[in-house]
């Protein structure tokens, strides 16, 4: 009977604490309590931090608008990376490599959204006569691409999310899974 008391004593208390508050949460919290101190300085290190683990999470879903790999296909996820993407200046990135099974074909996608590089390059997606400078202009559903002379593939989804396709399989094999791409997804995102 003591072990049955014990561990009901045990759940109350455990049910009375409350759950921790999620990271994001915590950050914040600390932030404003720096702020609070007058330390401005760890008050702008939890705020960056804070939007680092947004960013973070955030940026998890973006490989959820890319296809299942096909029949005969593998699919593998890179790690996806947020807020710090050097070359890009930020924003967040999501990769899949299909992979023709027992062949070695590939198709790489690669998503990369709320960038301000890409902010800047979606002047020239915008103008239909400067993306077929690019090379042959398609449509997926209402989504425009570009297919260049070397097979890659490129869209701007709402002015601020760039999908890249590239790979050694056929052009065929790019175009069917580039438009499988929920685009309209992406431009909800």
């Amino acid at each position: 009977m003591t072990r049955i008391a014990l561990l009901a004593a045990a759940l109350t208390i455990a049910a009375a604490t409350p759950a921790p508050a999620d990271e994001v949460e915590a950050a914040l919290e600390a932030a404003l309590e720096a702020w609070r101190a007058g330390d401005a300085r760890l008050a702008a290190d939890e705020l960056d931090y804070a939007s680092t683990l947004m960013s973070q999470a955030k940026v998890a879903g973006l490989g959820g608008f890319l296809p299942a790999a096909f029949d005969g296909w593998t699919r593998e996820d890179e790690t996806s990376q947020a807020a710090g993407v050097p070359f890009f200046g930020g924003g967040g990135v999501a990769n899949a490599t299909y992979r023709r099974e027992g062949g070695g074909e590939t198709v790489s996608i690669e998503v990369t959204a709320d960038s301000p590089m890409i902010a800047a390059m979606a002047a020239m997606f915008a103008n239909p006569t400067m993306m077929a400078m690019q090379g042959e202009v398609r449509r997926a559903g209402r989504q425009r691409y570009v297919v260049s002379s070397d097979g890659d593939l490129t869209a701007m989804v709402d002015n601020r999310i760039m999908v890249q396709a590239s790979g050694s399989a056929s052009i065929e094999d790019k175009i069917a899974y580039f438009e499988a791409i929920d685009f309209a997804g992406l431009a909800a995102y």
